[in-house]
């Protein structure tokens, strides 16, 4: 099983279990991050265990080939000392030492196959990660919003807020009488005899000044203003 099966599969399991529980969709997006993070970092284990397996294949064939070199010098020393037995000994060896180095060359095929393949899953899943937290920004602000508006909704059709109004609306109407009672201790007052009197003075003043400004552009003396009863 590929580690996208395997990971589309865990995050299907978890996502249905989510939403049996009627969960949030935040929790379900960061579910898949997590997932996804944690299957990134198996990987790149997996990648790192075949960079070493390989380097230690590389280093054995390193040795056999050396170890091939080393039996056919041996092979022509034998043959130069006329041991033709000790050569075709030398031969055998040597060949059973291709054979080993066969067998590891292929594992180290292998091992770059898995080492290539697990490149190209960590290059798809970062490509899919970053895509799922771009996706983590969208899905909370519209869930944020979303959520904001299911409780202004609630609110605006609880019976709680509409009494507390019907409350306001008691109080506007208790606090308009107050006010017109207040009012109604000052119906019928007409104006005190000094409030009288302070308003022909203040009438007075004016006039002088009046007078004393049209005397101003005519270039004559004012006259005189009548001073009242109260002024004398």
């Amino acid at each position: 099983m590929g580690i996208f099966s395997r990971l589309t599969d865990i995050v299907n399991s978890n996502i249905n279990s989510i939403l049996d529980k009627a969960e949030d969709p935040e929790k379900i997006i960061r579910m898949v991050i997590q997932e996804m993070e944690d299957t990134l970092v198996e990987v790149r284990s997996g990648a790192a265990k075949s960079i070493a397996d390989q380097k230690d294949v590389e280093r054995r064939l390193k040795k056999l080939s050396k170890a091939q070199s080393e039996w056919e010098k041996k092979a022509e020393l034998a043959i130069s000392k006329g041991r033709d037995d000790l050569a075709k000994g030398a031969l055998i060896e040597k060949n059973k030492v291709a054979d080993m180095a066969t067998l590891l060359e292929e594992e180290v095929a292998h091992l770059r196959d898995a080492l290539h393949r697990n490149e190209e899953d960590v290059i798809k899943l970062e490509a899919k990660l970053r895509e799922a937290r771009a996706k983590k920004a969208t899905i909370q602000a519209r869930h944020s919003t979303v959520s904001a508006k299911v409780r202004v909704k609630r609110n605006l059709h609880d019976n709680r807020i509409q009494d507390a109004f019907d409350r306001f609306d008691k109080v506007d109407a208790r606090l308009d009488r107050v006010e017109a009672e207040a009012e109604s201790y000052d119906l019928g007052k007409g104006q005190t005899l000094a409030e009288e009197i302070a308003g022909l003075e203040a009438s007075d003043a004016i006039e002088q000044e009046l007078a004393a400004l049209k005397a101003k552009k005519a270039g004559t003396t004012p006259p005189a203003v009548k001073k009242t009863a109260a002024s004398k």
